[in-house]
Parts: structure tokens; sequence; C-alpha cells
């Protein structure tokens, strides 16, 4: 009974903490259909009084949204790209292959961890000016390359080295060599926490603002989503119903990731029964 009365209570916060999270999402949902300017309605509502494409309407025709989601995906999934490539590479050396200096260099992967990236943004600007990308998409995707490679290869490690040594040592008694456990073995159990990564990876990448508004500084041809839907606020007055009808366009990839994704999160137990006793 006792057991009963605690699960009823955990479900009742539950659903009041989804009520509580939920709510200005679905509102949103409802105001980016509403056909007022400059105010929102008091009290919010969840339905349009008046249903209107409007604000869809001038989001895509007038400022030309597609063209900056244009923008986002490009520099999203290069880096994304760039970054597991190098990553994964990158942590199964620090996981699998001895070698002189290794503690001491992946230590030094950590201490980056603890700088906040806002300390660095002036030197990496100086950095990524110095080659002359300021204003690209080439320099943005460089800058977020190189700022995520120490994070993502401390996430990769830890699976890598989950996988036991002995069964690479079979590969290597087969004939095999770091290629042949890095294609063969290590990629195909990692895809779990290589999806993981990617989704992480995506996501901050797609939502960055600080970042690329440094970057991309204002050469109108390369701006991202963040940075336009910052600029649709105005200096005295912001057209909310615009706001939210480019938030839900841009939060459309989001969503489908994390429906066709979710399947790929790190999962336990890949590689039980890998080595016969």
């Amino acid at each position: 009974m006792r057991q009963r009365i605690k699960k009823s209570i955990s479900l009742v916060f539950l659903i009041i903490g989804a009520v509580i999270f939920v709510s200005p999402f679905l509102i949103m949902i409802g105001n980016s259909f509403e056909s007022f300017t400059f105010s929102l309605p008091d009290p919010p509502r969840i339905i349009p009084s008046e249903f209107t494409l409007d604000n869809y309407r001038e989001i895509i025709f007038d400022y030309e949204i597609f063209k900056y989601f244009f923008n986002s995906i490009t520099i999203t999934l290069s880096t994304t790209t760039i970054v597991i490539f190098i990553s994964s590479l990158s942590a199964y050396a620090f996981a699998k292959i001895p070698f002189y200096g290794r503690e001491n260099l992946f230590k030094i992967y950590l201490f980056t961890l603890m700088i906040p990236g806002v300390l660095n943004i002036i030197p990496q600007f100086m950095a990524i000016n110095s080659i002359h990308l300021i204003g690209t998409r080439t320099g943005l995707i460089l800058l977020y390359v190189s700022t995520g490679i120490c994070g993502n290869t401390f996430f990769l490690k830890g699976f890598f080295e989950s996988v036991p040594n002995d069964l690479l040592e079979s590969v290597v008694i087969d004939g095999g060599n770091h290629r042949t456990i890095f294609q063969k073995i290590m990629l195909p159990l990692s895809k779990p926490a290589i999806a993981t990564l990617a989704i992480l990876v995506i996501l901050g990448t797609w939502d960055d603002f600080f970042t690329a508004k440094v970057i991309l500084a204002a050469q109108e041809g390369v701006l991202t989503l963040p940075i336009i839907i910052h600029r649709i606020s105005g200096q005295h007055a912001t057209k909310f119903g615009l706001i939210f009808a480019a938030s839900m366009i841009t939060l459309i990839p989001v969503i489908l990731i994390f429906i066709f994704a979710q399947r790929y999160f790190v999962v336990g137990g890949l590689t039980e029964g890998a080595i016969k006793e």
C-alpha cells in the first residue's frame, strides 16, 4: 500500500512537471498562428483566437529564412562529420594505443574543458582572422571542430575503453592491425555512442548564437538561423508572432532528430559474449 502511494505521488509530480515544461512550447506553437504583432495575448492561450499563416508567409518570403536554414544545415552537418571522424580516431588512440606521454596529453585535453568558452572567444577570433576566414562558413566550422575535439574525445574514450582488450588481441592474432580493429570492431560496436555524440554536436552547433555571431560578423550570405531570429527582435518592439514562427521552423530538424535517433542513444552490454571463455 505504501509503495503504491509513493508511485502515485511520483506520478503526480511527473505530470505537473510535464505540464510546466510543455505548456510554454504549446503556447509558442499557438501564438505562431496568431495575428497579433507587438504584444502577447493576456492571459496566454494555446489555441489561437484567429488562425492565420501570415507570420510564416512573412518569415519565409520577406525574411528569406530558408536561405539561412541552408547555412545552418551546411555548417551543422559539416561540423558533425568532421568532429565525429577526428574525435573517434583520437579517442581510439587514447583508449587502446599505448604511447609516450599519453596520460599527460589527455590531462591537457581535460584541462581545456575547464576553461569557459567565453574567455576563449578573443584569441579564437584572432586566430581565425589571421587566416582570413572571418565572415565565412569555413572559419566557423574550423572553430567548432577545433573547440569540440577535446570534449568529444573524452566522451568516446570511455566507451572505447569498455571494449575488451582480448577482443582486439584476437584480431591482431588473425593478422589485423589498428586500422582493421578501428573499422571492423570499434566503429560497429560504438554506433550508439557515436550516434549520441552526433546528436549532441548537432544540437550544440544548430543552436549556437554567440560564436556564430562573432565569427560570421555581418556577412549577410552566411548567417545562421539563431542570428536571424535575434535580428527579428527590434530595438524598441518585437513581433513575437514572427519570432515564434521562425523558432518553429528552427525546431523542426531538432524534433525530427529526437524522433528518429532516440533508439541510437547509448546502451550497454554490446560487447557481452564477444569473447569465448
